[in-house]
């Protein structure tokens, strides 16, 4: 007799077709051991070893951040030579010094300019990057901000924000164009000599003849209260010549003494670019400009009596460009250079976030007959939400505790005006003012503005792991 297969016998006593041959009495059947499921659960280190690599950098995270921390705020608790506990009175002399709630607001407005600046602009770069086929170019240009540090850079900009427009690049781009426009000539100072026998006076800031004119003759308007040296490249005066209503307008000065007193001298200089107007009835008739010898010539003007003036505009300071590191404007300044310095940065995070758009979704509105306008704004901005979101938040903390910019650019006699709470921390507890005391307070307030910012971006970071 065979057996089948399945381990029965079949008749001839072959076993039986598809049948297996099971365990026998002589050949024990194998079993897994119970333990080898866990065995193969704990294939990575134990606990002990983790801990073990994890420990030095715990040991450094408690020297160098927890340990600064908790001092920090048991420093700010006690006076300025950290003997007397003060309590809270250093957090109460944040919101009422008047200079600790002008670095406040000084704050308020960089979170609220600069981030948002600097978000759109890196949007509108990755955009138009898409676009050029020097993208490589353009980011890499872009971005080489980054590669100065924010000293270097605050050095730079403190170039660029110098007044005289010789030095300042800002100056001398804004002077060129308003000069391209108007004349920035002008004789600060320069007024007719106040006695009797003078042919002009002034009125209303203005410099008028005493004697009206008529077509045909000459007016002579001299001019005192300039120094030699301001004009002293200019043509030498000289008497206009004949026909309609002409004069000259000069310096009536000569060097070292001398010379004839409201007449024209060999070696007097002529005033160039004064505008002079024709006025008649209280109107302006006709308006001309000195020439390089300080000739100026009516053509055209009908018969009749007119008062010769030159408008006030004339003795007013030439346009030296925008006072960029006064109390005015030192803050922009500052964000301005703040700017230059992030876009790239962010330019580079969102078109990373930008590449990953699938460009179906954008020729399918295309196809459907939207605008480039409308797929930017319902389509590419909407999924764009998430990274533009990161790159906001991540520059609202970097906002917050800017220091080096500030406190380079900003001229000392500005600084106050331009404070932020970063800048004046270090003032208070090491630039002269010896205050730990209050320094502390200032470092546990920005970390208490810093860190909703900064649990927010660890969420959402989590969230997109997810």
């Amino acid at each position: 007799m065979t057996e089948r297969l399945d381990g029965q016998q079949a008749p001839g006593g072959g076993l039986a077709a598809g049948a297996s041959p099971g365990p026998t009495e002589t050949e024990p059947q194998m079993t897994r051991p119970p333990t080898a499921g866990k065995a193969a659960m704990r294939l990575g280190p134990s606990p002990k070893m983790a801990v073990l690599f994890l420990l030095p950098a715990l040991v450094l995270l408690a020297a160098w951040v927890i340990y600064p921390i908790v001092y920090s705020i048991l420093r700010s608790l006690y006076d300025a030579a950290g003997d007397r506990f003060v309590g809270l009175e250093n957090y109460a002399a944040i919101f009422t010094d008047t200079s600790t709630l002008t670095t406040i607001r000084n704050n308020i407005i960089w979170v609220v300019v600069a981030p948002l600046i600097v978000t759109v602009l890196g949007l509108i770069f990755a955009v138009l990057t898409e676009r050029i086929r020097w993208a490589t170019a353009f980011k890499l240009v872009l971005f080489m901000p980054m590669a100065v540090s924010l000293l270097a850079a605050g050095v730079i900009f403190r170039l660029v924000y110098e007044q005289d427009p010789d030095k300042g690049v800002a100056n001398a781009v804004i002077t060129t164009v308003h000069d391209a426009f108007s004349s920035s000539q002008g004789y600060p100072g320069a007024r007719p000599r106040e006695n009797d026998q003078a042919p002009v006076v002034v009125k209303d800031g203005a410099v008028v003849t005493r004697q009206p004119a008529q077509p045909g003759q000459q007016v002579l308007i001299p001019l005192v209260g300039l120094n030699q040296d301001a004009v002293a490249g200019a043509a030498p005066a000289k008497a206009a010549g004949s026909g309609g209503l002409s004069g000259t307008v000069w310096l009536d000065v000569v060097r070292g003494g001398g010379g004839t007193v409201n007449q024209i001298d060999g070696v007097e200089k002529g005033l160039a670019g004064i505008t002079v107007e024709a006025v008649a009835d209280g109107q302006v008739k006709a308006t001309t400009e000195t020439s390089a010898d300080g000739t100026f010539y009516f053509s055209g003007l009908a018969s009749g009596s007119y008062d010769i003036r030159l408008p006030q505009s004339n003795f007013e300071a030439p346009f030296n460009g925008l006072s960029w590191l006064g109390p005015t404007l030192i803050t922009p300044a500052i964000i301005g250079a703040y700017i230059w310095v992030w876009a790239g940065f962010a330019m580079v995070l969102i078109a990373a976030g930008l590449s990953a758009i699938p460009r179906d979704a954008l020729e399918a509105a295309r196809i459907d007959g939207a605008t480039e306008w409308q797929v930017f704004r319902r389509i590419t901005v909407p999924l764009l939400a998430p990274v533009l979101l990161v790159v906001f938040v991540t520059m609202v903390i970097n906002v917050l505790k800017v220091f080096d910019l500030v406190f380079i650019i900003a001229p000392g006699s500005v600084q106050p005006q331009a404070n932020v709470i970063a800048l004046e921390m270090w003032r208070v507890s090491f630039g002269g003012g010896g205050n730990q005391g209050m320094g502390s307070a200032l470092a546990i307030f920005l970390l208490v503005l810093v860190l909703p910012f900064m649990i927010f971006n660890i969420r959402r970071f989590r969230r997109d792991e997810r």
